[in-house]
């Protein structure tokens, strides 16, 4: 089936967040882990490569998405989405804009939209302003973030440091006056040659607005929820066609594990929910890792009865992670953790576990690597923008969902099995 949307994430919670909302439409959805070494083929309406770049070097990530660009190409895109977080995890340097930049250079367009607004998870964007929740990002626990500390809520100011053309707003007062009211602006805006308009969001009705004003640009980006209206208008102009799925995915029967590498306030609410119910458990220290290894938590794995769910995490709190960041350094601490769930990971499949709950965009991203996973089919939604997943790990048929820190409610590691085994 011919591709008509190609999609990039920075993230492999990113990605399937964005696979769980197109999927809503009742168009198939592809997702790949990576940049595809092979050609494009058996390639669906809607293509999707995860990448692990969001804290790559800035050079390092521009290079990977133009690879997956010109894949996403090659399969015939015609539309294109760059998807980062819903609370534009960045530095000064990038990565979105660079990203967005070059992208924009390489598809020969002068202009493009940001907008990681996700009211259903309590994202929203006021003149030019990101809020999580009630709470400006800069007040958020985003701002002790230990890759990405976000201490600005002003997208505009955040983003004008990592481009090099004008910057400018559409703000919520036009998005309230409809579609056509937004177009007019955004062609002000680039009568200015204005390249990069933040777009306010505070509602789901928003997006629909925006998607209707924006779906004949070639590129856009922002989070997954401004792309979900996107397909139902393709669909309506005859540019897509939804079908029925051929078959139900499904996995091998086996034991359930959760690995958690996340340290973001929601997260730690999980964990706290988790251990409360009493489940085996086991805190990583980064500390610990660096000074004999981590055959102490593939020994304890390999101990647990399988028919409980264990728990390994990282998951602390702000000091905690600080301070392990200033005796190891942040990289290597973040390293640490993600080797050693990673490792975790293969441990539990090879001793027969099928059922994965992973936490954390970096940690989905080690994991999923560590596993052997190149292409997700995408399953029913735990919460939004959290799907099950399923895919192929070394002959075995996993299932695998991959939650990024800040989603869900704080029963999430519970309910994920519930909804993957009603």
């Amino acid at each position: 089936m011919a591709t008509f949307f190609g999609a990039i994430a920075d993230d492999f919670t990113g990605a399937t967040d964005l696979a769980g909302l197109l999927a809503r439409s009742g168009v198939p959805v592809s997702l790949r882990m990576g940049v595809p070494t092979e050609p494009p083929q058996n390639t669906a309406p809607l293509e999707i490569i995860a990448l692990k770049c969001r804290t790559s070097p800035v050079q390092e990530a521009v290079q990977e998405t133009q690879a997956a660009l010109e894949w996403l190409k090659a399969a015939g895109a015609q539309r294109f989405f760059w998807k980062y977080c819903s609370t534009f995890d960045s530095t000064a340097k990038g990565n979105i804009g660079p990203v967005a930049e070059n992208l924009m250079a390489t598809l020969g367009v002068n202009q493009t939209i940001y907008c990681p607004a996700f009211p259903e998870n309590g994202r929203a964007i006021f003149m030019g302003n990101l809020f999580v929740g009630e709470q400006p990002l800069s007040e958020s626990p985003m701002k002790d973030h230990p890759l990405t500390p976000m201490r600005d809520s002003n997208l505009t100011r955040l983003l004008a440091p990592q481009v090099t053309k004008p910057v400018g707003l559409a703000n919520r007062l036009t998005v309230a006056k409809g579609a056509a009211a937004l177009g007019e602006r955004l062609a002000e805006l680039a009568a200015n040659g204005v390249a990069h308009v933040v777009v306010d969001a505070v509602a789901n009705d928003d997006l629909d607005v925006i998607a209707e004003a924006c779906q004949d640009m070639t590129l856009l980006t922002g989070g997954s929820a401004v792309a979900m209206p996107l397909p139902e208008l393709w669909a309506n102009q005859g540019l897509l066609k939804k079908s029925t799925p051929s078959d139900v995915p499904s996995y091998d029967p086996g034991p359930a594990i959760v690995l958690s590498g996340s340290c973001s306030s929601m997260t730690n609410k999980q964990v706290a929910d988790f251990l409360e119910k009493g489940g085996p458990s086991f805190r990583l220290d980064p500390l610990e890792i660096a000074e004999t290894g981590n055959d102490k938590v593939l020994n304890w794995l390999a101990s647990q009865d399988s028919s409980a769910t264990p728990l390994i995490y990282a998951t602390a709190a702000p000091d905690a992670v600080r301070a392990a960041q200033d005796r190891l350094d942040v990289e290597r601490a973040g390293s640490l953790i993600e080797d050693t769930l990673a490792a975790c990971a293969q441990e539990a499949r090879d001793s027969g576990y099928r059922r994965f709950v992973v936490a954390g965009g970096e940690t989905s991203g080690a994991v999923t690597k560590a596993l052997g996973v190149t292409r997700l089919n995408i399953g029913a939604e735990i919460a939004p923008g959290v799907p099950w997943c399923f895919a192929s790990s070394h002959n075995a048929r996993i299932a695998i969902t991959l939650k990024s820190g800040n989603f869900g409610n704080e029963q999430f590691f519970s309910k994920a099995f519930e909804v993957l085994e009603p």
